[in-house]
C-alpha cells in the first residue's frame, strides 16, 4: 500500500475544480486516467522527470473508485485532503449547513485513536 500515492491523488484531483467533477461523475474513468498518466510523475518537476513503479493496489483503487473516503482513511490517506476532496463533491448534496462534514464524522466515527498513521 501507498499512503503517498493515495495523498498524492487526493491532493492532485483536489486542486483543480475540472478534476474533481470529473472525479464526481466518472470516477472509474478518473482513477485509470489518473493513474496511468499522473501517478509516476514527479510532483513539481518536468514531465520529463518520471517514475515507473507506482501503482495503486487493488484495494485502494477500489475504495477510490467507490468514492468510499472510511475505507481510505482506514488504508492511512490523510484525512484532511480526504475532506477537502469529498466537500468539494459532495456538499452540494446536502441541503444543512455542514452537512457533508456531519456525514463524513458520522461515517469515520468507528475508527478511534490512534488514528492510523498519516505520516508521509
Amino acid at each position: 500500500m501507498s499512503k503517498y500515492l493515495l495523498d498524492k491523488f487526493l491532493f492532485t484531483i483536489d486542486r483543480d475544480a475540472e478534476l474533481v467533477e470529473r472525479y464526481r461523475d466518472d470516477p472509474a474513468g478518473t482513477v485509470a486516467w489518473w493513474e496511468e498518466t499522473q501517478a509516476n510523475r514527479l510532483l513539481n518537476c518536468i514531465d520529463a522527470e518520471r517514475s515507473t513503479w507506482l501503482a495503486f493496489e487493488e484495494t485502494e483503487r477500489a475504495a477510490l473508485v467507490a468514492h468510499d473516503y472510511p475505507t481510505l482513511f482506514e488504508l492511512g490517506a490523510h484525512p484532511f485532503l480526504t475532506l477537502t476532496l469529498f466537500i468539494a463533491m459532495f456538499e452540494r448534496d446536502h441541503a444543512e449547513p455542514l452537512g457533508f462534514q456531519l456525514e463524513y464524522a458520522r461515517r469515520t466515527a468507528h475508527v478511534t485513536m490512534p488514528y492510523p498513521d498519516i505520516a508521509t
